[in-house]
């Protein structure tokens, strides 16, 4: 038994101990102990074998080079936020036993972030000249919320909303304000509490007013701008079932505030947006608050196999074995190959030191993943239609 805690949260000792394992590698473990055996191994972490033309942006990497921090193994690993579409993303050598309990960890720690990652690049992508913000750490287990911020972040998106994870990751969390700030004005009094908002918080907040809480959207952002001398925006978020053509309704609200001399009036849009509807709308906005499409994202499949023991190739049905390398050509083609044969002689080799004999080689930065995921989503035409 473990120390009882109020949530259902593993703990980074459990981690980082490899205790947060799928227990069949606890028996693999007493296996190998029995028969006396620890080879030197290469394993490496890929989703897909051969391309598929669907890219993905790695993330995680930060959180998975720490786990395998202070054991005796050598790791190469592509950059956060790069693109792949096939292949290894990271290679582990050393002697299995030094890592083969912390498998579930590492793949947990590579496969959400990669998939939140890439569905923010494809929100980002669907609105390059808007802002978008990251809304939806409120749709995942508040102990994620932390790795959700830092993902969306490198994918791109321009902000995140979830205050703890913001102290976690160093970004200050910003917002407007919720339907329930209004409620509790109650009807009619929908002036107050935007008063009380500008009045309230700091002069370094952006005075957004949401204007679909009782009434036409046309009428509350005619009044918000009445009421708020010096509003920045204002923020739409009606729910899909009063909705009907919102495209025109955002055109029939920034009309209203144009013919009123608040053109400089900001729109903001939220609720259920996805890079469908980020493009249908982003000529008629000016910036959105994407949360589900990017929070609740479908993790990258991700498997470690082990390629090579003792120097000899080696993988099971359906792998491909030896140790590879990974390359980016200059038409962006991603490609894969044996890591003792020459690569394409126009490419760019993608592996990057990460570990040497367990000890950090490599340090991260968001803004550097961030600048390497927008530029390689040019490279690779990632997002450049409605399917990516």
């Amino acid at each position: 038994m473990t120390e009882e805690t109020p949530f259902d949260i593993v703990g980074p000792e459990a981690i980082t101990a490899g205790r947060a394992t799928d227990a069949y590698f606890d028996r693999t473990m007493e296996a190998l102990e029995h028969a006396g055996k620890n080879p030197n191994v290469v394993a490496e972490v890929s989703a897909d074998q051969f391309p598929t033309g669907e890219f993905a942006v790695l993330a995680g990497l930060k959180d998975a080079a720490h786990l395998l921090e202070g054991h005796p193994v050598d790791v190469d690993a592509l950059p956060e936020g790069q693109l792949f579409d096939h292949g290894p993303v990271m290679r582990i050598e050393g002697q299995y036993q030094e890592f083969a309990r912390l498998e579930t960890s590492l793949l947990g720690f590579l496969s959400h972030p990669t998939g939140i990652a890439t569905n923010a690049l494809r929100a980002r992508r669907a609105a390059p000249e808007s802002t978008v913000l990251s809304f939806g750490s409120r749709h995942v287990h508040p102990s994620l919320g932390a790795m959700v911020e830092r993902s969306a972040l490198i994918g791109g998106l321009d902000g995140i909303s979830n205050v703890a994870a913001g102290e976690v990751i160093d970004r200050e969390a910003g917002g407007t304000m919720p339907h329930a700030l209004v409620i509790c004005f109650g009807r009619g009094n929908q002036e107050a509490a935007w008063q009380a908002f500008d009045e309230a918080v700091g002069p370094g907040v952006p005075r957004v007013a949401l204007c679909d809480t009782y009434s036409d959207e046309v009428d509350e952002a005619i009044r918000a701008v009445e009421a708020v001398p010096d509003l920045d925006s204002i923020r739409l978020d009606t729910t899909s079932s009063r909705r009907g053509d919102f495209r025109r309704i955002v055109q029939e609200v920034r009309w209203e505030l144009d013919a009123r001399g608040h053109d400089d009036v900001g729109i903001f849009l939220s609720g259920g947006l996805d890079p469908t509807t980020l493009r249908e709308l982003r000529d008629v906005a000016d910036g959105f608050g994407v949360g589900g499409y990017v929070s609740n994202a479908e993790p990258k499949d991700f498997a470690l196999d082990i390629v090579s023991i003792d120097g000899e190739p080696v993988a099971k049905r359906g792998k491909l074995s030896g140790k590879k390398a990974v390359y980016r050509t200059d038409t962006g083609s991603h490609e894969v190959g044996l890591a003792d044969e020459e690569g394409p002689g126009d490419a760019e080799s993608l592996f990057e030191p990460l570990l040497r004999d367990g000890e950090l080689v490599r340090e991260f930065d968001i803004d550097d993943a961030t600048r390497r995921a927008r530029k390689d989503a040019e490279a690779v035409g990632f997002g450049d239609h409605a399917d990516q």
